[in-house]
């Protein structure tokens, strides 16, 4: 009977999340071999990049910027989606279209307004880019009160409590409803048992508020509970959310990769950004079936400073280069995140956030300066 379960639930598992599926007792399958890379032309690949809003597109000229300078072999379909270009769905198409023909995008951060809520829902939707992962690691140059840090959220990006499924019963009362599902938790959970394996990472910690929400939370973190027993390699526990941010703050290295629902996913990767340097240097990207979505982890649009070139691009460099190494370019992409650190390990160009006052444009200077050097 013992083994008629094994079977059964690996059968299952298969069906949930093929794509990732380690070989047990032998190499993890990699987490990001499932999607192929973008559409190449001319040897080289187009990915979709998405400026945004805010200081999205100064960020995003930094990254072409550096591709350009050194030669990257990526070709940029630049497609032009923001808050006000949302009010036409051409807009939205032409951006759905061009992800799912690339495979690959890069993207800023589109401010949400009243009228984005559905599409950003639909963004995610279309795309089924389900898992969102934002590593937060600590930077030498950067005085914080804790070092040592390099942690992983990952987060459940299409259902919970942002499924947006709202309506007023009574006047002056409203509800709103929070959908887990079995599918979509084992999904996650196996793509976060996959990422471990893949990163060599020790542990994974389920996030979830089942002593509440028993239902919901509970059946997340059954899920999570089932999927851990087929990775006996990787040490497994469980948190209550609350006590998650309070551990975050008093003792962040004791976690490694962490698997939550959508909304404790954003707060607890927001509030890890925080404990490292803040929005400006938290890479994320988000992942399918067959597509990758990178972009900053700490999702600000930082309006009031549109076109000052004063924001902090680390967060989108670091993000396309993990693009980089998505797209097989290793070397580029390592590089990449070598030159960042010692960019910001030297303490030689800090922008405000940081504490300086570089701008935008200074702070890309000075990574290709160290590139070049790395060259």
């Amino acid at each position: 009977l013992q083994h008629y379960f094994i079977q059964s639930n690996l059968r299952m598992l298969r069906a949930f999340a093929r794509p990732f599926l380690p070989i047990i007792g032998g190499k993890a399958a990699s987490t990001s071999a499932a999607i192929q890379p973008g559409t190449k032309y001319g040897g080289k690949t187009t990915v979709t990049l998405i400026p945004g809003d805010g200081v999205g597109p100064e960020i995003c000229e930094s990254v072409t910027t550096i591709f350009k300078e050194l030669s990257v072999p990526v070709e940029f379909e630049v497609i032009d989606l923001t808050k006000y270009s949302l009010k036409d769905d051409g807009a939205f198409n032409m951006a759905i279209t061009s992800l799912k023909r690339n495979g690959v995008g890069l993207k800023g951060v589109i401010n949400r307004s009243a009228d984005f809520r559905t599409h950003n829902v639909e963004f995610r939707g279309n795309l089924d880019t389900y898992a969102n992962v934002v590593r937060c690691m600590s930077f030498d140059g950067i005085k914080t009160h804790h070092s040592g840090i390099d942690l992983i959220a990952i987060r459940e990006n299409t259902e919970g409590e942002y499924s947006c499924l709202e309506h007023e019963s009574v006047p002056g009362v409203v509800e709103s409803l929070k959908i887990i599902t079995r599918e979509k938790s084992l999904r996650i959970a196996k793509f976060a048992f996959d990422y471990a394996l893949e990163h060599n990472r020790s542990k994974v910690t389920c996030i979830h508020k089942a002593n509440i929400m028993k239902l919901s939370d509970g059946l997340f973190k059954q899920c999570c509970k089932e999927v851990s027993e087929l990775y006996p390699t990787i040490g497994y526990d469980e948190q209550i959310v609350d006590n998650t941010c309070q551990q975050l703050v008093i003792n962040p290295q004791q976690f490694d990769v962490m698997v939550m629902p959508n909304l404790y996913g954003n707060l607890v990767s927001n509030l890890a950004a925080g404990l490292v340097g803040g929005a400006g240097v938290v890479p994320s990207k988000s992942y399918g079936t067959n597509i990758a979505v990178f972009e900053p982890g700490a999702r600000h649009t930082w309006m009031e400073m549109k076109g000052m070139y004063v924001a902090n691009p680390v967060a989108m460099v670091l993000s396309s280069a993990f693009m980089l190494k998505h797209l097989m370019l290793h070397d580029a992409g390592d590089k990449l995140i070598q030159a960042v650190r010692q960019v910001i390990n030297s303490g030689t160009c800090r922008t405000i956030d940081l504490g300086g006052n570089a701008n935008t444009r200074d702070m890309t200077r000075a990574i290709l300066d160290q590139l070049h050097a790395l060259h």
